[in-house]
């Protein structure tokens, strides 16, 4: 997060302190003072929406291109996409746990965020490809989508835990309906499926052009991982269009599918074992030597 330009570290420390201030209220909300701070809650998230667009805007005006080949940038942008999701339907959804879990997931993503936090580096020439902005586009929406189904299969399997134990006043009002989530649930799980089939078929393309060869492609720790996400979520699909699948063994589908991109995504690129790169080092002016480290796409 220090390594950002001065103005970008304004306006990232504004989007932490407003998603912080956001994930405080949905505590308070679940702790019984729902509607004492209720009106706190909309306006945080929507400056989280708002500080993260300028955010872009500034990482994309520094390098003169669409800033989406960086984790930081890709990370921002699908903080950015859940706010805008978060807003669409809370007025639809109000029951106060969808928006605390919503909220935190917001506030997770911006977190990890401030972990990678690095200047913009320009991209690569193979970045500026239709490939690998489809590429980048399908990954980060096929992950807004199974973040989303994630979130309604733990709320689904909070619910069921606690219908099954009888503790109806836990779930009456704070919990949207089993039907409406497993719906949620279905929609995002699908949406994940035929995003990530864009985001593979993309990668495919960018493995082409590269002339890597796709047995060097497959061998990457973060393609195994998003490979096997993108298969989890294919038989989900496959088995519930068949209705052979249970809603609550999709809901533990679709979090082993999260899983696996939360690795991919987080882990593996944090710990460097990915090749997966589309940004490059460029040489520092004589009084600047310190090279700026290069970032890697979701």
């Amino acid at each position: 997060m220090f390594e950002l330009s001065a103005p970008e570290a304004v306006v990232f420390t504004l989007v932490v302190l407003a998603q912080t201030a956001a994930g405080v209220v949905a505590a308070l909300q679940l702790a019984g003072s729902r509607r004492r701070y209720e009106f706190v809650h909309g306006p945080c998230v929507l400056a989280t929406v708002i500080l993260s667009t300028v955010l872009l805007t500034l990482r994309g005006m520094s390098i003169r291109a669409v800033p989406l080949t960086g984790l930081f940038d890709s990370l921002i942008v699908l903080a950015l996409i859940f706010g805008v999701l978060y807003l669409l339907l809370k007025s639809a959804v109000e029951q106060v746990w969808f928006g605390s879990v919503m909220v935190w997931a917001i506030l997770g993503i911006v977190l990890i965020a401030a972990l990678v936090a690095k200047p913009a580096s320009r991209v690569q020439e193979l970045a500026g490809t239709p490939w690998a902005v489809a590429h980048a586009s399908a990954m980060i929406l096929a992950t807004a989508s199974t973040v989303f189904a994630a979130a309604n299969s733990a709320l689904y399997l909070l619910g069921s835990y606690r219908l099954k134990h009888k503790r109806l006043m836990y779930v009456l009002g704070r919990i949207p309906n089993m039907e409406t989530l497993a719906r949620m649930n279905r929609i995002g799980v699908r949406m994940g499926f035929a995003l990530l089939t864009a985001g593979v078929v993309g990668g495919l393309g960018l493995a082409h052009l590269e002339g890597t060869g796709i047995a060097n492609w497959l061998a990457d720790v973060k393609v195994i991982c998003i490979i096997l996400a993108w298969i989890s979520l294919g038989t989900l699909v496959i088995l519930d269009r068949l209705d052979l699948l249970k809603v609550k063994v999709r809901a533990y589908g679709t979090m082993v599918a999260f899983g696996l991109l939360l690795i991919a995504i987080i882990g593996v690129t944090v710990a460097g074992a990915t090749r997966h790169r589309f940004s490059r080092e460029f040489p520092a002016p004589p009084e600047h030597r310190a090279p700026i480290a290069a970032t890697q796409t979701v």
